[in-house]
């Protein structure tokens, strides 16, 4: 049994290296160093004042980097039935946000089945995935812990577009450019068509898409 167990430690320790260098490397992602990561207090930007609920609900959506989308589902089990699932997005990079939210999408998924068959959508996107509401004690149901909700249809986007989607998601989501080619990957993007901010007490404000793509972030 000795010469068994010798064996096994010295393997452990030839792989604790490598083991040690995978767990320290920075994430290949939204958390990894140098892709925008506003979880850190120093780097978020400070929410808008309250009452220009175009502008806060620009900056949601400048800040967050995935949403729950919800669509019409196919599905034989719960055909018709409200169908919700995390997709990540980006409607630009970190300090450069069109409002456009964009969107890395494959036909092997369900939810992009659905959009075939009816566009329209819903996205619901959350200042509790940043650090925000854990600093100021926020429940992430409590309306300051300010969240949004877009309507409107899921679109491919066009050649024209194309680049300006890329670079949208690619900055913030690295990742994604590794992604298996063979799943047919392509850019979408919500045309939005109503807007609800919900971020104090006494129901949503409805801003305008209009009053919304109007905002110039600072």
């Amino acid at each position: 049994m000795a010469g068994p167990c010798r064996g096994a430690a010295r393997a452990l320790l030839a792989a604790l290296p490598a083991l040690l260098a995978l767990l320290l490397a920075p994430a290949r992602g939204r958390g990894g160093q140098g892709h925008g990561d506003w979880d850190a207090a120093a780097r978020l930007p400070p929410l808008p004042p309250r009452e220009d609920a175009a502008r806060v609900a620009r900056f949601v959506t400048h800040v967050c980097d995935w949403g729950a989308l919800a669509t019409t589902s196919t599905q034989q089990e719960v055909l018709g039935q409200p169908f919700a699932d995390v997709l990540s997005l980006s409607d630009g990079p970190p300090g450069a946000g069109s409002g456009v939210p964009y969107f890395y999408l494959s036909p092997l998924q369900q939810l992009v089945g659905n959009l075939q068959k009816n566009p329209h959508a819903t996205l619901t996107m959350s200042l509790a995935q940043t650090n925000f509401c854990r600093k100021h004690g926020f429940d992430p149901q409590s309306p300051l812990c300010a969240h949004i909700i877009l309507a409107g249809t899921v679109t491919k986007v066009n050649e024209a577009e194309r680049d300006v989607a890329k670079r949208s998601l690619f900055v913030r989501h690295p990742e994604m450019e590794a992604w298996p080619p063979g799943h047919d990957w392509f850019f979408a993007k919500l045309n939005i068509t109503n807007i609800w901010l919900l971020d104090y007490f006494g129901g949503p404000k409805v801003v305008t898409p209009e009053e919304y793509y109007n905002v110039t972030l600072q």
